[in-house]
């Protein structure tokens, strides 16, 4: 069998290659096996991946016990709960496109045969299957696993509760011995924190892909599982190579679809309307905002997972995880049960070969028994958002699901983070936040600091908040984000004025500003022209080429 790394290792001419490979200690029968390749995230910076260095161990020992030879290499990674609310949260979203790059970088450098690709966290994640999609060499995916919750006056907490806590504090509900206990208590130890906030979102959907193996997003990073799913891991990156199965003939059309799926049932971070997108549109395969609307009005809701629910990811896990939530969609015709999975089998007869079912009912409801008839997100257009925007609609109080009131405008999320934690946010108000955007940000902020504070303050079921930026996997009230097209590109949020009336009709999927469009066109044709936020560095290039939110945010190709 040819091997891709025969590049750099086949031949007379391949001497001085192989005699590199040598002095770092890779002997003659290891250059001779599949070299997979293994792209790890891991860092002390981050608690998802600070147990990596010992995950990965078991992953190059499931490759050698394979018959291959693993390659260990490093990407970069940001916490997004360490950037919030400050200026290196800009840095989180362009990171993704940064990450795929570097292993692009390595992988076409260094001829891999396949690659393992091991990572936690937001944008880590979808960075290193956005490389497997435009390499298209034999990949697998793992992640570091979710982080157990915390136990704060008898009760699980997670991260998302230490955020609330902040408005709970300004708000006088809690004093700063009350605050600190929450800091010190809700994220007790390695991994992605607890709920099904954006990382764990991404690792359960590496699954439905079909790009991860079963219990991929769920096992508790701390549990022996995860190694010994880390070695199954490297064992199939081996298999993967051996029976040339490429990242492309698993990320179809169809498999996007069964991802979407998966993801309403979850009621997942809305984060996931960026990246599934985008890992799909390096894959050649069309997927936009609107199918996220088409495939959420059939697909029930599920799962009770905070913060659309009292569930923690380890209650996921024992519950039956993804598997479970797939085989329950299968029963009623809503998933594509024939396509590839990383394990060679369909993703039908993979559920049949673990004989995938709930284990708990509390925590994963029977199909004909959902929490919500139809997806945890929504998808709302109007006047406001022709291209779109999207919500958790199962983190959105009753009261809030139909809503109007006047707009609050606000030119940055700090601006905005002020005026509610100040007291200036009045009961019915509609907080805009606009110039935002993967463009206007630059970036993209993530805003879990003002919903947090609104949650904290009990105001969530009393304020709306509307942005052409983009919210954390741990939001939760009526908060609309992704408005496209966003306000540097003279999107309708632009236009908004303070007191404007803004109209929220999430059960109809619209979104409004009570205003006549030739209105809207007069006052976005006065606008000066947007003038670039940043003028230097990654961010200058990054706003220069990336395209709007309901595209996912990609560069050209």
């Amino acid at each position: 069998m040819q091997k891709r790394s025969d590049l750099m290792l086949k031949g007379a001419e391949r001497a001085p290659h192989r005699s590199l490979l040598r002095a770092g200690g890779f002997t003659d029968r290891e250059l001779e096996k599949p070299i997979i390749g293994i792209a790890n995230s891991f860092n002390e910076v981050i608690p998802g991946h600070t147990h990596l260095d010992k995950l990965v161990e078991a992953a190059k020992a499931g490759v050698y016990a394979a018959g291959g030879t693993p390659v260990v290499f490093n990407t970069i990674g940001v916490c997004d709960g360490i950037a919030m609310n400050h200026y290196g949260m800009k840095y989180s979203l362009p990171s993704r496109e940064l990450i795929a790059d570097s292993l692009e970088i390595m992988a076409m450098a260094h001829p891999f045969d396949g690659l393992l690709l091991m990572a936690s966290c937001d944008k880590i994640v979808p960075g290193m299957l956005i490389a497997a999609a435009r390499l298209d060499i034999p990949s697998i995916f793992i992640s570091g696993g979710p982080m157990l919750p915390g136990r704060i006056e008898g009760k699980e907490a997670g991260l998302d509760k230490v955020f609330e806590a902040v408005g709970r504090l300004k708000s006088g509900d809690i004093d700063e011995n009350e605050l600190r206990q929450f800091e010190c208590e809700a994220c007790p130890g390695a991994g992605s924190c607890s709920g099904m906030f954006t990382a764990n979102t991404m690792g359960n959907l590496a699954e439905a892909l079909g790009m991860a193996l079963p219990l991929n997003g769920s096992i508790p990073a701390v549990y022996a599982q995860r190694m010994w799913l880390a070695k199954e891991t490297g064992h199939h990156a081996v298999e993967l190579v051996k029976k040339g199965i490429r990242p492309r003939q698993i990320m179809t059309q169809q498999a996007f679809e069964n991802t979407i799926a998966v993801d309403m049932a979850l009621g997942g971070s809305t984060n996931s309307a960026l990246h599934i997108p985008a890992i799909a549109y390096y894959a050649d395969v069309d997927i936009r905002l609107d199918d996220f609307g088409r495939i959420a009005d059939k697909t029930p809701h599920l799962t009770t997972i905070a913060p659309a629910g009292p569930h923690h990811v380890i209650d996921f896990f024992y519950a039956g995880g993804v598997p479970a939530v797939m085989a329950e969609l299968e029963k009623k015709g809503l998933l594509h049960a024939g396509e590839m999975t990383v394990t060679g089998l369909s993703q039908g007869d993979l559920l049949k070969s673990i004989d995938a079912g709930i284990k708990d009912k509390a925590v994963i409801r029977p199909i004909d028994k959902p929490v919500h008839p139809t997806g945890a997100l929504a998808v709302l257009k109007g006047n406001l958002a022709p291209r779109g925007a999207i919500v958790k609609q199962a983190a959105v109080a009753q009261e809030m699901l139909q809503h109007a009131g006047p707009a609050r405008v606000f030119h940055s999320e700090e601006a905005a983070f002020e005026a509610i934690v100040g007291g200036k946010i009045q009961v019915g108000d509609v907080i805009v936040i606009r110039y935002e955007g993967p463009q206007g940000g630059p970036g993209m902020q993530e805003m879990l600091s003002p919903t947090s504070a609104l949650a904290g303050m009990g105001m969530d079921k009393q304020v709306a908040l509307i942005t052409d930026g983009r919210f954390s996997g741990a939001t939760r009230g009526s908060a609309i984000g992704h408005i496209s097209p966003e306000a540097s590109a003279r999107g309708p949020i632009a236009a908004i004025e303070e007191g404007d009336i803004i109209e929220i009709d999430i059960p109809k999927r619209s979104l409004n500003l009570r205003l006549e469009d030739d209105e809207i066109q007069a006052r976005l044709s006065r606008l000066p022209e947007f003038e670039m936020k940043v003028k230097t560095g990654y961010l200058a290039r990054y706003a220069r080429f990336v395209s709007s939110a309901d595209k996912g945010a990609v560069f050209p190709k």
